[in-house]
């Protein structure tokens, strides 16, 4: 339930209904607490993270950056413990964008490197090319 839930959260949030898609993440990350069922939680973290710097205005309110940044770290921090490196990988690009976005661009490559490094196939994946792009990307800031 919380994977469709997130699915739902994602529609949302495309359909520019912030206050919902992160409504329906609440309710899948109450739900994964109710039945233990943690296959998707790093996943949900990082939703919330990304939607909380979206929903944020130009410039973004007081505790919006931090408040992404804890979700990302939290979500990659599950990944890493679950041992789900494709969701760690994901997690580690939207912190890399959210430390871009501050300004600190080598901090944003290392970590992701860090992470991306860890792969030895499936580069032709969408997130593995996503990753490649980013890393790019940074490097030539």
């Amino acid at each position: 339930m919380p994977y469709f839930l997130s699915l739902l959260a994602r529609a949302h949030a495309r359909n520019r209904q912030t206050g919902a898609a992160l409504e329906t993440l609440a309710e899948a990350r109450e739900r994964a607490e109710q039945t233990g069922e943690r296959i998707w939680e790093a996943e949900l973290h990082r939703l919330e993270g990304v939607l909380a710097l979206e929903a944020a205005s130009a410039p973004p309110p007081p505790g919006a950056v931090e408040r992404a940044e804890k979700c990302l770290a939290q979500a990659r921090a599950v990944a890493q413990r679950q041992g789900a490196r494709s969701l760690e990988l994901r997690a580690a690009m939207s912190l890399a964008r959210l430390r871009r976005l501050q300004g600190d661009a080598g901090a944003a490559g290392r970590e992701l490197r860090e992470v991306y490094q860890t792969f030895t196939e499936g580069f032709d994946t969408a997130d593995l090319k996503q990753a490649r792009a980013l890393l790019a990307t940074l490097a030539a800031r």
